[in-house]
């Protein structure tokens, strides 16, 4: 019989997810010679290399690559059995793993925070913020409880739950102010400013302007709204932000702010989690707080 623990499990995902032993082991809060240590005796219990091991990082095995994929669905198993656990109990408590997307974080999340720590104070919050896509990826790998993203996300395997819609406004250089207003088919022929690719928000805008993925090379695409509407302040473009951005974005930056005539852009915000989740119910009850937050009424 081989021995395996839960703690070598969980320092092997975390190596070949980073494919970095210092890296791996920051994400563990233990020494790399620790993680290291583990690593050998995982492999010498299973008898083969479960790395390719080069001098700036490690990559899997064939077989490596076998073991993560059933390390990870032992691993969201055992953390599922704990979420199993606490959601009998009466109140929430313990760890909540949320994620969300940089386009709502700043805006919503400090309001967020502090209602849910209000109302459910034994709650132990880990916040992640990143794209949708790697947020996916996380809740369906089970190492996020749920997550605050865009809607619709299509995907079969999560429960998704409306919070809030939002209009886009439109971000103009303060000069511009009292120029009349453009539609939506003007704009791929302006200096539109998007974020960078992996942004569902760049996605949306595009969709918008009926504008196709791949741009002029000499467009600039920027990381953050923050460095979008100081470009548009600059100068150098336009662009559209989400109205939840307004107040916080453009009170440092000299520019003009309009709102469409006609058609509208908008986007909706919802929460998604697994539908297998044992804390699915609780979730809901979350998500409802969560709605009141984003409202104001909370």
């Amino acid at each position: 019989m081989i021995n395996l623990t839960l703690r070598q499990l969980r320092y092997f995902e975390a190596l070949a997810r980073h494919g970095h032993f210092g890296r791996a082991a920051e994400a563990c809060a233990i020494s790399q010679p620790a993680l290291s240590m583990q690593i050998r005796e995982l492999e010498q219990a299973l008898g083969t290399g479960l790395f390719e091991r080069g001098a700036r990082q490690v990559r899997l095995t064939a077989f490596g690559e076998e073991v993560a994929q059933r390390a990870r669905g032992i691993l969201r198993a055992v953390d599922e059995l704990g979420d199993l656990a606490r959601g009998a109990q009466e109140g929430l408590a313990g760890r909540l793993r949320i994620g969300i997307i940089p386009t709502v974080a700043p805006y919503l999340l400090p309001r967020i925070i502090a209602d849910l720590t209000r109302v459910h104070p034994a709650l132990d919050l880990h916040v992640r913020e990143t794209m949708t896509p790697k947020l996916i990826e996380e809740l369906n790998e089970g190492r996020l409880d749920t997550a605050i993203v865009a809607l619709p996300v299509s995907e079969v395997s999560l429960e998704e739950v409306a919070l809030f819609s939002e209009s886009f406004v439109l971000v103009r250089p303060g000069d511009q102010e009292g120029l009349p207003v453009p539609d939506r088919r003007q704009l791929p022929e302006m200096r539109l400013l998007l974020l960078e690719e992996g942004h569902c928000f760049r996605d949306q805008a595009l969709a918008f302007c009926h504008m196709p993925s791949s741009r002029p090379r000499e467009w600039l695409d920027g990381s953050s709204l923050s460095t979008l509407v100081q470009m548009v302040g600059a100068g150098i473009g336009i662009t559209l932000i989400p109205e939840m951005a307004l107040a916080v974005e453009t009170r440092s930056a000299p520019v003009s702010v309009v709102r469409f005539e006609s058609e509208q852009p908008s986007r909706t915000i919802g929460m998604v989690w697994r539908r297998t989740n044992p804390l699915a119910q609780r979730l809901a009850q979350i998500a409802a707080l969560v709605k009141e937050s984003a409202a104001g009424r909370s």
